[in-house]
């Protein structure tokens, strides 16, 4: 029993000797400047006495009693060009200001924000609720142009659906309907010339298909159609070019009986093209056409003799 007791006390301070030798060693290779342990709860403490970062986003409470003070947040917001913060804040601050004086300002400079980052569809739609709410304030004519302007910016490429488009035309049509004294006319005429162009651009490409794929009566139809609705645009003169081309080839593939029929419409229309566009760059070719096709009428003209 002695003999164990004694056992277990050497035992015990042969432990802490090595304990004490393990310290030593870490205190030299680790020193206290470079390595410090510490408890869970010391790094919860100081992650929660960190200061947040400047510029982090913090949600911020709009009420009657912070109003000013959220109004002039919203403001440091949209000056500094941080707009989708700023419309966050108007658009909070807006139901508590209907009816006052501030009212206006708030929607237009919420509509604005978000006209200023590039948000059009947002932007069209709140621009066009200040000009229904707000029909005879000083910002009312500007609020109405840049509703035309937001959706002239949503119009996509011509290769997809043209319905944006559309609307654009329409808001700017209603413009300068409304304002036909604006100082802002000349632009809203540029843009509806390059939305129009765009359309023609679009149906332009549908004759195209239609002659390439040889659906010359489709493409037939399309160009009258085309010359109706796009007669001033850049793509006329191509359109009747390639109708001389259409024409002629449509009557080349054609039966005998209907071919007379198809070489006229084909003179008829380079007569048009040569009327219209005289100093066409590719009006040659169609002269070329055009003789070919009044030589093939004469023939058939002598057989039927």
């Amino acid at each position: 029993m002695v003999k164990c007791l004694m056992f277990s006390v050497l035992l015990t301070l042969c432990l802490a000797k090595i304990e004490l030798k393990a310290s030593i060693f870490l205190t030299e290779v680790f020193p206290a400047s470079n390595y410090e342990l510490g408890t869970p709860q010391d790094s919860v403490k100081k992650k929660e006495t960190q200061k947040p970062r400047k510029g982090r986003f913090r949600s911020h409470k709009v009420s009657f009693e912070t109003f000013n003070e959220s109004y002039e947040r919203a403001l440091k917001y949209y000056n500094k060009g941080a707009y989708l913060s700023a419309a966050g804040l108007f658009e909070k601050l807006y139901p508590l200001a209907v009816g006052t004086r501030q009212g206006d300002s708030i929607l237009y400079l919420f509509a604005d924000s978000y006209f200023k980052n590039k948000d059009y569809h947002l932007a069209a739609y709140h621009f066009k609720t200040y000009t229904r709410r707000y029909p005879g304030t000083p910002r009312t004519e500007l609020a109405a142009l840049n509703c035309a302007r937001a959706l002239y910016y949503t119009s996509p490429s011509y290769e997809v659906d043209q319905t944006d488009t559309y609307y654009a035309i329409d808001e700017i049509k209603d413009f300068i309907k409304q304002y036909p004294n604006s100082p802002y006319i000349e632009d809203c005429n540029t843009m509806l010339d390059e939305l129009r162009n765009k359309l023609a651009q679009k149906q332009f490409e549908i004759v195209k298909l239609y002659y390439n794929t040889g659906n010359y009566r489709a493409a037939q139809l399309m160009v009258k159609d085309f010359m109706k609705e796009y007669s001033y645009s850049p793509y006329a003169p191509e359109a009747l070019f390639l109708l001389v081309k259409n024409n002629y080839e449509y009557a080349s593939k054609s039966i005998e009986s209907k071919q007379k029929e198809r070489l006229i419409e084909c003179a008829e229309a380079y007569d048009a093209l040569a009327a219209q566009f005289p100093n066409f760059a590719n009006i040659a070719e169609a002269k070329r056409i055009y003789d070919k096709a009044l030589t093939e009428i004469n023939i058939i003209n002598s057989k039927q003799k």
